[in-house]
């Protein structure tokens, strides 16, 4: 009986065991397009905020946590910003945009806002890639408030030093 093979053929810890190779990943990234609801996606993060964004074509609206863009950015200088990346590859009025942002202040959010806006462009067409980068808005914004430090009264401040 040591000739026979063994009655279970799965546990086969032999030298000349099958082996199961695991499918390799392909080299090239698949191209995605709109999700189901035909949206691109784009997000952004800016000091603390982060700005998830949703461009569609359409007639240019806008809605920033479900208000007008006006009426969330009050400042002019945070609603110029937002339309930069439109403006650089001459779609202003092309694209309706919903973004959800959250965390930080309005400069923050807005900052994060336009890098989730240029990230999104650049799904939907891979031409605006250049003039968007040449405008630096698919740049991260990398700078971050400093910590505290112990023994200090900010970041850089120190407690004042009397003499007397």
């Amino acid at each position: 009986m040591a000739d026979t093979e063994p009655e279970n053929p799965t546990i086969n810890i032999g030298v000349n065991a099958p082996v199961q190779e695991e499918p390799q990943p392909s080299a090239q990234p698949v191209k995605k397009g709109p999700d189901k609801g035909g949206f691109w996606w784009g997000t952004g993060r800016r000091k603390s905020s982060v700005a998830r964004v949703r461009i569609k074509p359409g007639d240019g609206k806008m809605l920033v946590n479900k208000k007008e863009l006006s009426d969330y950015f009050p400042r002019e200088q945070d609603r110029k910003a937002i339309m930069a990346p439109f403006k650089t590859v001459e779609a202003e009025k092309s694209f309706d945009v919903f973004i959800n942002a959250k965390g930080g202040g309005t400069t923050g959010q807005s900052g994060a806002c336009v890098l989730g806006i240029a990230r999104a462009l650049k799904k939907y067409d891979d031409s605006f890639i250049q003039a968007l980068r040449d405008a630096g808005h698919l740049t991260r914004d990398s700078r971050m408030v400093e910590r505290k430090k112990p023994g200090q009264r900010g970041a850089r401040r120190k407690f004042q030093f009397s003499k007397r």
